[in-house]
């Protein structure tokens, strides 16, 4: 298990997890390799919470299991900025649930920027630069896998941390990554359709996302490569942006082209749209849908089966561990270097076990831009 410090050095995960049952209800002392310890850590209502931390900035490299508890409060209140794509739907909204909230949990200030759509990378390059003039640290959801390569060199070498949430980045000037495999979570839900279909011929029409963005590209290698030598036939792919409307006309293009499709898999916001799509056809009982993540629109259409499964990669949590990572690297902390919340499948059957809070905003939370420390 790989951590990170200033200078750097390993945990072992046998440590680690001696450090984390050591928690009580309150607070705990961590304990480093040397017998030192370090900062007490709240075991708030949200944590711990299991995680997979990689080896490695790499998504192949080797995993293990640990369980994540966040820093009491940070030493000072610093200035984090949080960069997201674009505030159009459920998901990036339950992020900014979490990066705000454990923001006023530890005592720092946040500022978020959203892009406004994932056309918008030179719009987000721009607000990253303008924000990080007064921040000490950054939280980057970004739109492209290799775009912002050239930002994050430079705040690099101005000395501010970069965290890589949600999305992914390609780049090895950041600092640390709070997020989960796409590949994964696409890969679940190809099996979820494997065992559904249960081994007959069908056929599935596949919308991973916006072309270019790397969480959309993994999610098409692990989908497909999940479905290779199966009964299953993806008739086509669409990409696009997640924007509703864009998505509904993708899915009329579809069904226009490939009527006699099984099953229709992709973004949430696809699996959302394709409701009131399929019941004005009447197809609502002839294919079926699945999300390969989670959002309110996944989880009522679960509810309403319309929505058949989606798997949830606790997007709340990532923008948690996201901006404690961004402390902890300020106060040159130990810190999980590439981690990510453990993948749980979602279907009508489990739904009553899952625990919302993991990844959805709570009902009536509107979109917060600003954190003032101690507000």
């Amino acid at each position: 298990m790989q951590f990170k410090r200033f200078p750097a050095y390993l945990i072992t995960s046998t440590a680690l997890a001696l450090s984390l049952a050591a928690c009580g209800t309150s607070s705990s002392t961590e304990a480093t390799p040397d017998g030192a310890t370090t900062e007490p850590t709240a075991a708030k209502s949200w944590a711990p919470v299991k995680v997979d931390v990689w080896a490695d900035f790499a998504m192949d490299s080797e995993r293990s299991k640990a369980d994540y508890t966040p820093l009491t409060k940070a030493e000072k209140a610093w200035n984090i900025c949080v960069s997201v794509p674009h505030m159009k739907d459920a998901y990036w909204l339950g992020f900014n649930y979490g990066v705000a909230e454990q923001a006023r949990e530890e005592g720092v200030n946040m500022t978020m920027v959203e892009a406004g759509g994932y056309e918008n990378l030179a719009k987000q390059i721009q607000q990253i630069e303008d924000c990080a003039q007064n921040a000490d640290a950054l939280v980057i959801g970004a739109i492209s896998y290799d775009g912002l390569n050239s930002t994050v060199d430079r705040l690099a070498a101005d000395g501010k941390p970069v965290i890589d949430v949600v999305n992914g980045m390609s780049s090895d000037k950041i600092t640390a990554k709070s997020l989960v495999s796409f590949s994964d979570l696409a890969a679940i839900t190809a099996d979820w359709v494997i065992k559904d279909s249960k081994g007959q011929p069908v056929k599935v029409a596949w919308f991973p996302g916006p072309s270019g963005a790397g969480w959309a590209e993994d999610g098409e290698k692990g989908f497909k490569a999940k479905l290779a030598g199966s009964q299953v036939q993806i008739v086509e792919t669409k990409w696009g942006d997640t924007g509703k409307d864009a998505q509904s006309r993708l899915i009329e293009d579809v069904l226009a082209a490939h009527p006699d499709i099984n099953y229709i898999i992709g973004t949430a916001v696809t699996a959302e749209a394709a409701g009131p799509i399929l019941r004005d056809r009447s197809l609502g009982d002839k294919i079926r849908v699945a999300g390969y993540y989670f959002t309110p629109g996944t989880y009522t259409g679960i509810q309403r089966d319309t929505v058949q499964a989606a798997p949830s990669d606790s997007t709340v949590l990532q923008g948690r561990i996201g901006i404690d990572q961004a402390v902890r690297a300020l106060e040159k902390k130990e810190f999980m270097k590439h981690v990510g919340p453990e993948l749980v499948m979602v279907t009508k059957d489990t739904l009553s076990a899952f625990d919302l809070t993991t990844t959805l905003a709570p009902e009536g939370w509107s979109p917060t831009f600003q954190v003032k420390a101690g507000g």
